[in-house]
């Protein structure tokens, strides 16, 4: 059994638990990151492993020896699990910033533990300095966790390398509902080992077990290590939860105690935004299910809604989707009125706002979920948006049909959407002249990951929408480990001088599978 180490293992790959820390004063020993990224501000996240006080300072040098602007944070305790963030302001735009945070004893200030550092770059308002972001999901599902023996997550190194400006986590960010095992046996014989904790021994029911299934993953060096130099934009979708889930339903599972999903994702939504650096509680906008208490300096979820407007510039607005709270019940989907759909329809009314009122150059959508990819529920149920009619749409499609007429009705340019959720990396292009449906603009749909989870054979495409599959690499065979076919993530890349866009599917090792550039300023492509 690899069980958690005494300290860090060869290759710096873990970290030593907290009970073997160096003991007296507080330690960040799960990183930092930073998200929320502005033009002048951001917030930086940080975990201690006891009470303590938050302090950031933040420098335009490496070495801080000049312009260094202290940052007090909050106290950090056991009612956020110890996590916190703070905000950081008046920044440039446009430039690298340096940190570190030290967490100091509150009850003597004098006494703070060892400074974690990190940096990113701030929002530029300039249009030729261009944008660059990676994106990726599904992370430790499947049975695959952190192997020391492979590197453990190798492939956030590589993204590190890149210097993106920012990570688009597109959801399954952990794997809730998914235990993992000390060894598994491949095919070949080979033997995958995992590094094991108690929270990752069975499904995720309280809200100790969800929250160690975020501190699973840091356990990674590489990952920390990712986190500390790229902001990251987090959404969720299922497995922060469990498997196909949906607003008030009952489980038949016999692995949970705990029946209601409302109460395993009010539970998981307060640890998303206890472990990621995202902004306070947003209003809501009715049908989110609730939850108090996110952290103490707020996250996504609770008591507020995970859907937002991220905008990087006058380049780009990413509209992050949340098709997970708001959906109605998996079914077969082939109704022909459905006002609920995979959004609701508060989110569906909002996302046409923002779009209508957008001037970036490029808006993405990032989904947790594919539009014309059929997702399976079951022997007859659907998970996601199609179901393999291939005629006009029905269930969730007819929302979708209204979002697009909307985008080709009001001229929206420059809409693209971002995906993972499926296993596989592809490219499709919706034409009107292939679709059962017409009133629609063509776009491009653009799909990458796992980052670090079981591949899948691609899902076949429904025709509703008439989607073209013009690039796919996917596992021959269902749950193949990332020792047998490698992890994918996707980057987009806007020239700050054409305002091209030009996506890349690309595969661990650094393999630019397929990629396509697109114009700017055209209603569809």
């Amino acid at each position: 059994m690899l069980a958690l180490p005494p300290a860090l293992a060869a290759g710096g790959t873990l970290l030593a638990p907290p009970a073997l820390a160096l003991t007296g004063r507080p330690q960040a020993l799960w990183g930092t990151q930073t998200g929320a990224v502005t033009a002048h501000s951001a917030l930086v996240w940080v975990r201690s492993d006891r009470p303590a006080r938050m302090w950031v300072e933040t420098s335009p040098t490496e070495n801080f020896r000049y312009g260094v602007r202290r940052h007090r944070g909050p106290l950090l305790g056991p009612a956020t699990d110890f996590t916190g963030t703070t905000a950081v302001h008046g920044l440039p735009p446009g430039t690298q910033v340096h940190y570190r945070v030290l967490l100091a004893d509150p009850a003597d200030p004098r006494r703070t533990g060892q400074p974690v550092r990190g940096t990113f770059r701030t929002v530029p308002v300039r249009r030729r300095d261009g944008v660059r972001f990676l994106w990726s999901g599904d992370l430790a599902g499947q049975g695959w966790g952190i192997n020391p023996e492979r590197g453990g997550y190798r492939v956030f190194e590589e993204m590190r390398r890149l210097d993106p400006d920012f990570f688009l986590f597109s959801g399954d960010t952990v794997y809730a509902d998914g235990p993992v095992q000390p060894s598994v046996t491949l095919p070949d014989g080979r033997i995958w080992r995992n590094v094991t904790t108690e929270a990752k021994s069975k499904v995720a029911e309280t809200l100790e077990e969800f929250r160690g299934n975020f501190r699973y993953n840091l356990l990674d060096a590489n990952l920390r290590s990712f986190q500390a130099q790229v902001p990251v934009v987090a959404q969720w979708d299922d497995h922060e939860v469990r498997n196909n889930w949906y607003p008030g339903q009952l489980l038949e599972d016999p692995r949970y105690a705990v029946k209601e999903v409302d109460v395993l994702a009010a539970r998981a939504r307060r640890a998303f935004g206890e472990y990621f650096a995202a902004p306070g509680p947003l209003p809501t906008d009715g049908g989110t299910l609730g939850a108090t208490g996110a952290g103490t300096a707020g996250g996504v979820g609770d008591a507020g809604r995970m859907h937002r407007v991220v905008r990087h510039g006058p380049l780009l607005d990413v509209f992050v989707l949340d098709m997970r709270t708001h959906r109605d019940p998996n079914s077969p989907n082939r109704q022909d009125s459905d006002p609920v759909g995979i959004l609701g329809a508060a989110q569906l009314e909002w996302l046409k706002r923002e779009l209508s009122r957008s001037r970036a150059v490029w808006k993405v959508l990032a989904a947790d979920m594919p539009l014309g990819i059929v997702v399976p529920d079951g022997a007859t149920d659907f998970e996601a948006v199609a179901q393999g009619d291939p005629g006009a749409p029905l269930g969730r499609e007819l929302q979708i049909a209204e979002l697009l007429r909307f985008v080709k009705h009001r001229r929206i340019t420059g809409t693209v959407w971002l995906t993972a959720d499926v296993h596989h990396t592809s490219a499709q292009h919706y034409r009107p002249e292939r679709a059962a449906f017409g009133d629609f603009a063509p776009f491009w749909e653009f799909v990458s990951g796992p980052i670090g989870a079981g591949g899948f054979p691609a899902g076949q495409l429904d025709a509703t929408f008439g989607p073209e599959r013009v690039f796919v690499s996917s596992a021959p065979r269902a749950n193949m480990s990332p020792a047998e076919h490698p992890p994918y993530y996707g980057e987009a890349e806007i020239d700050g001088d054409s305002g091209e866009l030009t996506v890349r599917l690309r595969s661990e090792g650094g393999a630019v599978l397929f990629s396509r550039t697109l114009q700017p300023g055209r209603v569809g492509q």
